[in-house]
């Protein structure tokens, strides 16, 4: 795939380690804003076992094969970091320095470098060498806490609010608001530390003013918008399929109400002790037609009401499919890049890359030729 010169990110050049979960998210979607990402993959994979051809946070980007435990493995890695405005490194603290590619050795290259760490504890603090996982960070930040149903533990949101939301978006912003430093006058590289407990915790931030003011309880589902209120949740259909409902302003409660058929029956919205009763109600309400016929009820109406389509089933929804909020690319069906630009549009440019696939292009690209063959030593 040749360097892009597509998406708001053109000319942008992006060292990537290769890691998993938040670090290759975050460097797919540079890539996807046009980003040139250069993956640097080891021998022997990530650790996941995940297929490469199948891997699509690997789009848009190109890969070397590099092993950073060689001789010469740290000075190719520094060879492109010269060329380079950003890197992405998801390793324990410490791990990049004990491997030769830390920050130090990185900016004394490349003083404009900026040098992004994704790690799920941050690089300092009690836990920063232990190992973890989405689920524990957020965790430990509340955040987790307030998702699920009282009286049950909390619902696991699959890894998207801790992997991707609370990290990788934060290293995205955070490495792109370092590179607008370092370009402008008098500005340098520096290093960014994006936590997955910080970017967890700054996401719930609303929820802590509300829990300050008395607006918000700390228990789960007993909330607006935690599953507590019965005019906000997901309610089974006949056809044992759900049906997402919000409709939290009055007019478009009153329509929702009108539409369900309850208006008439429906006890007080506001009466916080009667929630339950109301629960039932739209429960029981819904229960008596399917998915497919509550949709066409509520369709086009200001309700606020939406099926909750399965992972395979949204592609196909005509609003989703009018916007190409999916796009086919080589057989495989996914989530488009966004947002989207005026000027500078952006879009699946390429493929899962293959481990090593891009080496010899890179090296002509880059202007990095012994990233391609073995280093000579030159010491003696």
């Amino acid at each position: 795939m040749a360097t892009t010169e597509h998406g708001p990110l053109a000319g942008v050049r992006v060292v990537e380690l290769a890691g998993i979960g938040p670090g290759p998210f975050a460097a797919m979607f540079l890539a996807d804003l046009g980003a040139d990402v250069v993956r640097v993959d080891r021998p022997g994979g990530p650790g996941l076992g995940i297929d490469p051809a199948y891997d699509l946070t690997n789009r848009n980007k190109r890969s070397v094969l590099v092993d950073l435990k060689a001789a010469d493995g740290p000075a190719k890695v520094l060879d492109l970091v010269e060329r380079a405005d950003i890197l992405i490194e998801g390793y324990r603290p410490g791990v990049a320095e004990r491997l030769g590619v830390g920050p130090d050795a990185a900016l004394a290259r490349n003083p404009q470098l900026v040098y992004g760490r994704m790690t799920g504890w941050g690089q300092d603090g009690p836990l920063a060498e232990r190992a973890g996982h989405d689920i524990a960070y957020i965790a430990l930040t509340g955040t987790l806490s307030m998702i699920g149903r009282p009286g049950e533990p909390p619902t696991v949101p699959a890894n998207l609010v801790g992997d991707y939301a609370g990290g990788s978006l934060y290293l995205v912003v955070g490495v792109l608001a370092a590179l607008q430093h370092a370009r402008t006058p008098g500005g340098r590289g520096q290093v960014v530390d994006a936590a997955i407990v910080d970017g967890a915790a700054h996401l719930a931030t609303m929820i802590h003013g509300m829990l300050a003011a008395g607006g918000w309880q700390d228990r789960r589902g007993s909330n607006l918008l935690d599953g507590g209120c019965p005019f906000y949740g997901a309610y089974e259909t006949s056809d044992g399929q759900y049906m997402a409902v919000g409709p939290l302003e009055q007019q478009f409660y009153e329509e929702f109400s009108r539409l369900l058929g309850i208006e008439d029956e429906a006890p007080d919205r506001g009466d916080i002790a009667r929630w339950e009763e109301l629960r039932t109600l739209v429960a029981d309400r819904f229960r008596t037609r399917t998915r497919a016929e509550w949709t066409e009820v509520f369709e086009g109406t200001d309700a606020c009401v939406a099926p909750v389509l399965s992972l395979r089933e949204a592609p196909r929804h005509p609003h989703i499919a009018a916007r190409a909020t999916f796009v086919e690319h080589d057989g495989l069906t996914q989530p488009a890049p966004a947002p989207r630009f005026s000027v500078t549009p952006v879009s699946v440019r390429g493929g899962p890359s293959r481990p090593g696939a891009d080496t010899e292009t890179v090296a002509a690209d880059w202007d990095v030729p012994g990233i391609a063959e073995p280093r000579k030593d030159t010491t003696g």
